[in-house]
């Protein structure tokens, strides 16, 4: 039975066990958001706060199936959910909402990508039809980053008032410089979708004189583009070279952006790029897309390349691999950029926004 009243309850329902992107959001954001204003609708108890318990079958660990769970159980148990706690407003870490309901809801909106790079398959719908009218629904839409609000604004025709960014954050605790020895071996964290750029890295990569250089991969396999990737990277020659691994902990990851020689993150898009704000809080040096929101993450603190152009990214990898100075300034440069992005802050923007709306 649900006894006390928060201001609203969160939507926790992507968490799962192995969480990547808005899994990642969802859980940090739970640990920093005061219980006071904020209860969390939690599937594993995260939260150390009082949580109200709900199915643990709803995150993409159980894949196409545990969207259509998640979908089905947002229209149909949250309305309830609301209704019995008293709440308010549904706080949602993704744009996912009742519809049609009396439900009012703030949704933080991550990007665009499945629609600026649609792909087609049985997430297509959702992400043409539903997402924009949640949207459209939502009391107020959070956007990760000004190059988000400018896109939900520009392509989806969501009024400028009701959008309004926000800095997300990374866990210090987890991602700090360790002063380990760099190794020859350059990092992609993310998944093997269209958009990550990953046909150009390959490219780029090939490149390179130095054949003593890895490149590893970490994100998880799609059947529908990494055999194609893997076939790309023996075409180039570099088969031998590169590493791809599904997933890893955050110990692993920590000692890996420590020991790396860099970052690549040379998406054609990104709505906000938290590995390039990871590794920058290691003191690891960033090539990061001159496009979206990343040049809002790194500020100053890395190498910008255009995407578009494999050359550009292969000049950067070939610069970082010869001029050492560059770690040395990453290691000041990096940690001081990322002191910038706090879950707390990013908590703190979001109980003001709670406690500003008009009743």
């Amino acid at each position: 039975m649900i006894v006390s009243v928060a201001l609203a309850l969160f939507n926790g329902s992507y968490i799962g066990k192995k969480n990547t992107g808005i899994g990642v959001v969802s859980e940090n954001l739970i640990s920093s958001l005061s219980p006071d204003l904020v209860r969390c609708l939690d599937p594993f108890k995260i939260s150390k706060s009082e949580t109200i318990k709900i199915p643990s079958n709803l995150s993409p660990d159980n894949g196409i199936q545990g969207h259509i769970n998640r979908l089905y159980w947002v229209q149909t148990s949250i309305p309830s959910l609301i209704k019995e706690s008293g709440s308010d407003y549904l706080l949602s870490p993704l744009p996912e909402a009742p519809l049609f309901s009396s439900v009012r809801s703030i949704v933080l909106a991550h990007d665009l990508i499945p629609l600026r790079y649609p792909i087609i398959g049985p997430l297509l719908a959702y992400n043409v039809f539903y997402v924009p009218l949640v949207l459209h629904q939502a009391k107020y839409v959070l956007c990760n980053s000004e190059a988000t609000a400018r896109e939900v604004h520009n392509l989806l025709k969501v009024p400028i008032n009701k959008l309004i960014p926000i800095k997300l954050g990374f866990n210090q605790e987890k991602f700090y410089p360790k002063n380990l020895q760099r190794e020859e071996f350059f990092l992609v964290m993310g998944r093997h979708l269209p958009h990550k750029n990953l046909v150009r890295v390959l490219k780029a990569f090939s490149l390179l004189k130095e054949k003593n250089y890895k490149l590893i991969f970490i994100g998880p396999s799609d059947i529908r583009y990494t055999p194609r990737l893997k076939s790309i990277s023996k075409e180039l020659g570099v088969e031998g070279q590169c590493i791809w691994k599904d997933w890893v902990s955050d110990n692993e990851r920590l000692i890996l952006l420590n020991k790396c020689r860099g970052l690549i993150l040379a998406s054609l898009w990104e709505g906000f790029g938290l590995p390039a704000l990871e590794a920058m809080a290691c003191g690891t040096p960033v090539i990061a897309s001159n496009r979206g929101a990343l040049p809002e993450v790194v500020g100053n603190s890395a190498i910008l390349i255009d995407p578009l152009n494999y050359e550009s990214i292969a000049s950067a990898i070939i610069e970082l691999i010869n001029n050492s100075s560059i770690i040395n300034i990453a290691n000041v440069e990096g940690p001081r950029q990322s002191l910038g992005f706090s879950w707390k802050s990013s908590a703190k923007q979001i109980e003001k926004i709670l406690l500003s709306i008009d009743p």
